[in-house]
C-alpha cells in the first residue's frame, strides 16, 4: 500500500499543472472510504461488483420492520467494510432510523422522511487508536 493517502475529490487540474494532489491524514482517509463505501450500490463498481452496500436496495423497500431493516443494513455495511477497509479492525455499525419532521413555510407543506444515523467504531492498524465516523442519511430519495 503507498505511503501517500490522498484527499477527495482529486484535483486532475493540479496534475495537468504539475502540481502535487492534495495529501490527507489517515483517519480522513477512512472516513472518505467508507462514504464511498455508503454511497455505492452493489454492482456499481466497474471491477469490482461487491463493493458497496445495501442501503440502494433498501431505500425503496417497503418498511414493515424498522428493525429487521436496520439490521440488514447494518450487517450490509459491516461486511463491506471489514471487506474494503483493511486499515481497520474490531469494527462495529450501529444503525438507528427516526422520522423527522420538515415544515416548507413558504408552500405551507409539512414533510416527514425516515432518517438513518450511522455510526462506526472500530480501532486503525497502523497505531491502534480509536476511530470513530458517523453521518445521517434521509432515506427516500436518499440524501445527506
Amino acid at each position: 500500500m503507498s505511503d501517500f493517502l490522498y484527499n477527495k475529490p482529486f484535483r486532475l487540474k493540479n496534475i495537468f499543472e504539475n502540481k502535487d494532489l492534495k495529501e490527507t491524514d489517515i483517519g480522513k482517509s477512512i472516513s472518505q472510504n467508507i462514504e464511498l463505501i455508503i454511497f455505492t450500490r452493489y454492482g456499481e463498481h466497474r471491477h469490482n461488483r461487491n463493493f458497496g452496500c445495501e442501503i440502494w436496495d433498501l431505500d425503496f423497500e417497503l418498511i414493515v420492520s424498522e428493525t429487521t431493516w436496520e439490521e440488514k443494513f447494518r450487517q450490509s455495511l459491516l461486511r463491506s467494510i471489514t471487506n474494503y477497509e483493511p486499515r481497520l479492525y474490531q469494527v462495529e455499525v450501529e444503525i438507528k432510523m427516526s422520522e423527522v419532521e420538515k415544515i416548507f413555510s413558504i408552500r405551507n407543506v409539512t414533510e416527514i422522511k425516515k432518517k438513518v444515523d450511522i455510526s462506526i467504531w472500530g480501532k486503525m492498524n497502523i497505531t491502534g487508536e480509536k476511530y470513530y465516523f458517523n453521518t445521517g442519511l434521509f432515506l427516500s430519495p436518499l440524501s445527506s
